[in-house]
């Protein structure tokens, strides 16, 4: 037994057959939780059950293409209920492909997803609450049934021919126990007795509407008695006139266990160089846990009617994983592999298409459908921008889908680049952005302030996948992408003439004695034409970095140091007047050099890049100290 992988401890063995096995402190933790605190719909558990038993059944039909071997290849796959109102049982049991020991230790005696049982814990500390439909989205479905159970047993046996029956039971409080039994037929059947509060669920009236809800479009017929209670029907097969938007909601809920119906999908029918049938939605939200998009099921590829991959990553870029739905095509065989899967040229076509057909559909919507684009885009923009650098085939599409926010816009205000340059002054010939953490303190960045005085339209980019994607983008429709962070940004009209400017001789001279003191501290310091109340301001120089890119090396490598930057000066300010007076006066004036550390260390900590704020404070007591003498 691999303990890693298992997460429970052999705890006795009472026969050579039957092992006690006991739940690791984070397992308890986690049934605790969901049967105490976080669920409130325990009739989820009947839908958990189901998918499990459908997921296991196709496993067994996908193995019954090449392996005519397998236990009962000949038994119809199905899934049975039954239930007794007198004695409150409930059984489910399906011939799919069974489970072995090593089964049972991992699947049903561990957290089947890293990081659930941290965000279902975070969760409840923050007041949020989970609704019972949300289940199956953090991979302990299973675990559903002790809302309802106090004792469940599960009796199954492998596909394998050379397999053995196994019985595991568990009252989901401290331990498990596995045993071997005679069981003849391949499958997994699950029996318990209803606790009281769970009475409802052995009637057949109950469980039918419970069926119908959830769980009407699974892939197998589910029994009751003799009665078929599920439609099964293959709706990606049928016209589109044929498919109710009832039916889709439906569908994509039992497909993805989302409680929210999608916002929208694209149902296609294609024939030529390929043929196949997909059904693809978009969700209405994005995943709750970040690492969702790797964990769960993206598109399923199914080849006539036959799911042959669940989670086919092939079938779409990355960049579109946040698609959810079906493709099924008849030119791929039934026994196909994974790794032939990935080097058929089918595969590839279809790909294609579906990336082409995505793409449109985002199109519409960002035309004629504005409020949904922008929901989809607050979702997924992060994901689905990430396109830029790796599809070229489709970059100008992507490009023309981006959406940041304005500094002449509302705040939550999306606009494109096209929107941007509809906007540009005749004499404007460059596209301005302006990248940080959040748009407040962006707003008071001094590099923004003659854009925000001449009312010139800056983008400004909150998304750290920005910082990555938008400096990839040298122009859109001939207009070059400028950072106002640069230092060459083009604004040298900005500077107006004042009758009171002290004299040329003094600001050079000041100017001078800013680059004698910052030698070591800054690539060049320079006279600004983009100040307008700040004194001094730091910007990249012409090959240097972003500085939200900057700050993110620095995350990633604490010896990161990155390269110097420009001061810009601010002649016109009261303050750099009155220096370059001193200066004047006597250059050698030991408070001046004082002055000027302190107006770059202000820089710095504008801009979050300060490291020694303690010395910072000092200075600034020593030069409050001076003048209130």
């Amino acid at each position: 037994m691999n303990e890693q992988t298992t997460q429970a401890t052999l705890a006795s063995q009472t026969t050579q057959a039957t092992q006690t096995f006991e739940y690791k402190a984070e397992m308890k933790q986690l049934l605790h939780l969901i049967v105490h605190s976080l669920y409130t719909h325990p009739e989820v558990f009947v839908r958990e059950l189901i998918s499990n038993a459908s997921d296991a059944l196709n496993k067994a039909r996908y193995r019954q293409l090449t392996d005519t071997a397998i236990l009962d290849y000949d038994t119809p796959l199905q899934i049975t209920i039954s239930a007794d109102r007198d004695q409150h049982t409930f059984t489910i049991e399906d011939n799919g492909i069974g489970m072995e020991r090593e089964d049972l230790l991992s699947k049903l005696g561990t957290i089947a997803s890293s990081g659930t049982l941290e965000f279902l814990k975070n969760l409840q500390a923050s007041g949020g609450k989970v609704d019972g439909t949300m289940i199956g989205q953090f991979g302990v479905g299973f675990y559903s049934v002790f809302m309802a159970a106090d004792n469940v047993t599960v009796e199954t046996r492998h596909a394998s021919p050379d397999s053995i029956g196994l019985r595991w039971q568990s009252d989901g409080k401290g331990t498990f126990t596995i045993e071997e039994t005679d069981k003849a037929t391949r499958g997994t059947k699950i029996s318990f007795t209803l606790k009281e509060s769970a009475w409802e669920f052995s009637d057949e009236y109950r469980l039918k509407s419970i069926i119908t809800k959830y769980s009407n479009f699974v892939d197998f017929p589910i029994l009751i008695g003799s009665e078929h209670i599920n439609s099964v029907k293959a709706l990606w097969q049928l016209p589109k006139d044929q498919v109710s938007a009832e039916e889709l909601t439906e569908f994509y809920k039992f497909l993805t266990n989302d409680y929210q119906a999608p916002l929208g999908h694209l149902q296609l029918s294609i024939e030529g160089s390929v043929n196949f049938k997909a059904l693809l939605f978009v969700p209405e939200t994005a995943p709750m846990r970040p690492t969702a998009f790797e964990q769960d099921k993206s598109l399923h590829l199914y080849s006539n009617k036959v799911m042959i991959q669940e989670n086919c990553k092939e079938l779409l870029p990355e960049y579109l994983r946040f698609m959810r739905g079906v493709v099924d095509t008849d030119d791929l065989p039934l026994n196909v592999s994974r790794e032939v899967a990935q080097s058929s040229p089918a595969m590839a076509k279809i790909s294609k298409v579906l990336t082409s057909k995505i793409l449109n559909v985002l199109q519409e919507w960002e035309q004629s459908e504005p409020v949904k684009y922008e929901t989809f885009y607050k979702n997924f923009g992060s994901l689905f921008k990430l396109g830029i650098n790796s599809d070229y085939m489709n970059r100008e599409a992507i490009i023309n889908l981006l959406r940041f926010e304005s500094s002449l816009q509302q705040k939550g205000t999306l606009v494109s680049f096209k929107d941007y340059v509809s906007r540009m002054r005749d004499e404007q010939t460059e596209i301005y952005y302006l990248s940080g953490e959040h748009r407040d303190v962006m707003a008071v960045n001094p590099n923004l302030e003659y854009f925000q005085k001449n009312n010139i339209e800056v983008l400004l980019l909150t998304d750290p996948v920005d910082i990555i994607i938008v400096p990839s983008i040298p122009s859109f429709e001939g207009k070059m992408l400028k950072s106002i962070d640069k230092a060459d940004v083009n604004v040298s009209s900005a500077k107006s003439d004042t009758s009171d400017e002290p004299s040329r001789q003094a600001t050079d001279d000041l100017l001078k004695l800013f680059k004698d003191v910052l030698a070591d501290k800054v690539e060049d310091v320079v006279e600004s034409h983009r100040l307008v109340d700040a004194v001094v301001t730091l910007v990249v120089g012409k090959e240097g970095m972003d500085v939200q890119m900057e700050k993110m090396m620095k995350m990633l490598d604490k010896d990161f140091k990155g390269s110097r930057k420009v001061l810009e000066v601010n002649t016109e300010h009261p303050m750099i007047k009155n220096l370059s007076q001193m200066c004047l006066a006597n250059s050698e004036d030991v408070r001046l050099r004082q002055y000027i550390l302190q107006l770059y260390e202000s820089a710095l900590l504008i801009e979050g890049n300060l490291t020694t704020p303690t010395l910072f404070i000092r200075r600034m007591w020593e030069i409050m100290s001076d003048a209130t003498k």
